[in-house]
């Protein structure tokens, strides 16, 4: 009997200023096992070489929508992660 294989969700990560220089690139790609969630997504992120300069809870966009980090991911999807802005 073999193992079921498990399904993969590949996406896009955006990166913007700060985030950026933290992990030393504005684009990554993910691959998680299904079912994923932002969380997911954003945990294996802060497990990177530089991650742990991010918040435990970034404000995030998927497919240019906020989302929260329950939000469910899907192969396709473009997750992004927002610093916080200054500005007047």
């Amino acid at each position: 009997m073999t193992a079921a294989a498990h399904s993969r969700v590949t996406l896009r990560v955006q990166l913007f200023a700060s985030y950026a220089e933290a992990l030393g690139q504005d684009v990554l790609e993910l691959s998680l096992d299904e079912p994923a969630s932002v969380l997911d997504a954003v945990q294996r992120i802060r497990a990177l070489p530089g991650g742990d300069k991010l918040p435990q809870r970034p404000l995030c966009a998927v497919n240019l929508s906020q989302v929260t980090l329950g939000a469910p991911l899907k192969s396709g999807d473009e997750l992004a992660l927002l610093p916080p802005m200054a500005g007047g």
